[in-house]
């Protein structure tokens, strides 16, 4: 136990030791606080504690958390004259249960989960069938992004090289980078999210990302000692259906968790099945198909 939680424990418990004569009525040794037959302990109370707190907000927490303790175990006890306790408990039994059952298939499922690949030609033909599903709420890019000190040995050439697309060119671009620029990113090949672009330029690009990547291509701007270098070859304006290999991610999480609801009932079934060919289950009425 931390010193923390120990000096908060410790103020409670003696302020709960004075107020506790001898007797029958006495708490047990090392309790804080007691109701009826149930005590709460010094360890309850340290498992609650949350780490990190100063002296001053444990011993508030410490006060919170004994009076809570009590006031529900009153309230309880006073609840149970007035509520239908039996319906409670079925209701407790019934959590239970689907606590068991989820916790249950949830395993099952996790054991085979892992080895599960979906295919190009299943991603893909879920994606022709729900490509509608997938639409952009932000622009995607494709291009070059370079940012580096405004006197790098390098600028000039790099200015050069960065809208090229000459497979030379690019080489001599990312070794001209590589000891100058602070960041380089080189995304020609795959679409990324502008968001992920523009936090990183000090710029205001207006209210409206889709026009401006649709209208300005290359971006050359020097701000607080840094110049930004941005080139965009391709872009996909918000409200464009996503390109399949964007939407992939999205894709998958479905297919498994349809792939996950036909586990389920498979595992329901041949449950049901078994019980009932042992003769665990019996039945007197047509569940149907």
């Amino acid at each position: 136990m931390s010193l923390v939680r120990s000096a908060a424990a410790l103020l409670v418990a003696l302020a709960a030791a004075a107020c506790s004569g001898p007797g029958p009525d006495a708490m047990a040794e090392g309790a804080l606080a007691r109701v009826g037959l149930e005590n709460l302990t010094h360890a309850d109370l340290a498992a609650a504690m949350p780490a990190g707190l100063s002296p001053d907000d444990s011993t508030r927490f410490a006060r919170a958390f004994i009076r809570g303790w009590i006031d529900s175990r009153l309230v309880e006890d006073v609840a149970a004259e007035a509520v239908d306790m039996k319906a409670i408990e079925e209701m407790v039994a019934q959590y239970r249960r689907d606590l068991i059952m989820r916790g249950y298939r949830d395993r099952m499922f996790a054991s085979d989960a892992g080895s599960i690949v979906f295919s190009d030609s299943l991603v893909n033909d879920y994606y022709e069938r729900h490509s509608a599903d997938f639409v952009l709420e932000r622009p995607l890019i494709k291009g070059v992004y370079v940012k580096l000190p405004d006197d790098a040995a390098e600028l000039a050439q790099i200015r050069r090289l960065y809208r090229s697309t000459k497979p030379d060119d690019i080489d001599r671009l990312e070794k001209a980078v590589l000891g100058a620029a602070i960041h380089y990113d080189y995304f020609r090949d795959k679409w990324i999210d502008w968001e992920q672009v523009e936090g990183r330029i000090p710029y205001d690009f207006g209210a409206k990302p889709s026009d401006y990547v649709r209208n300005h291509r290359n971006l050359d701007i020097s701000l607080g000692g840094f110049t930004y270098l941005l080139e965009v070859s391709a872009v996909l304006p918000a409200g464009s259906v996503m390109p399949v290999e964007v939407a992939r991610p999205a894709i998958e999480s479905r297919l498994m968790a349809e792939r996950r609801r036909a586990y389920d009932m498979a595992l329901r079934n041949r449950l049901f099945d078994r019980a009932l060919s042992s003769g665990r289950l019996h039945l007197n009425c047509d569940l149907g198909q």
